[in-house]
């Protein structure tokens, strides 16, 4: 059966998504070019022709993820409700016991960081995107009322701090932490952070 001839945008993608398959399935040190081109059924000279490297593949691979990462948190911190309902969604989601996939790669592209440039770039473009949406949220809440938040910067840092820690947790170490557990840690440090007692935090929807 022919494949399907794919523009060079669609080809991209595609080979993006297979680099973050190997590289959650491998690890960015065992992860070669041919086991992305191997998934595909394509030429290593294609994969190459696209990214030349592996190293941009994988520092492009991980911008994907974080793109896709970040368009989900602006669309739940976009939603037309109150500051609380949107920044617990937005927690509740990203947190290790929520729907938010890819705790693997991430934790997987944080240790390789610290020895590539390229990649470290990426992570720390999304982690400061996601505390900037974070705070800008905060800020919106204490300008509306709904709570109180002094710093809502360093409120975004250190929600932000936590969520990360759990997620090394929960999974490099399976059953250190119950799942249950970490996600009362969550909302205690939300309703901290915004001066609010457990009983007025809004039920989820």
């Amino acid at each position: 059966m022919a494949r399907v001839r794919l523009s060079v945008a669609e080809r991209r993608e595609e080979l993006l998504r297979a680099a973050i398959e190997q590289i959650e399935a491998r690890g960015v040190a065992a992860v070669r070019i041919a086991d992305v081109a191997s998934t595909l059924g394509v030429s290593n000279a294609l994969v190459l022709y696209h990214f030349s490297t592996k190293e941009k593949l994988v520092a492009a691979a991980f911008t994907y993820a974080a793109e896709g990462d970040l368009t989900h948190l602006r669309k739940l911190l976009g939603r037309r409700t109150s500051a609380l309902r949107r920044l617990r969604a937005a927690v509740r989601w990203y947190a290790p016991t929520g729907q938010a996939k890819g705790w693997r790669l991430w934790i997987e592209g944080w240790a390789v960081a610290l020895r590539e440039p390229a990649l470290r770039d990426v992570t720390k473009g999304l982690d400061q995107q996601w505390k900037a949406a974070i705070a800008e949220v905060i800020a919106e809440g204490v300008a509306a009322g709904e709570f109180r938040c002094p710093d809502p910067t360093a409120a975004a840092l250190r929600l932000t701090a936590l969520l990360d820690g759990l997620a090394v947790q929960l999974t490099s170490y399976p059953g250190a932490v119950p799942r249950a557990r970490a996600q009362e840690w969550v909302d205690e440090a939300l309703a901290r952070e915004l001066g609010l007692s457990e009983e007025k935090q809004p039920e989820e929807k």
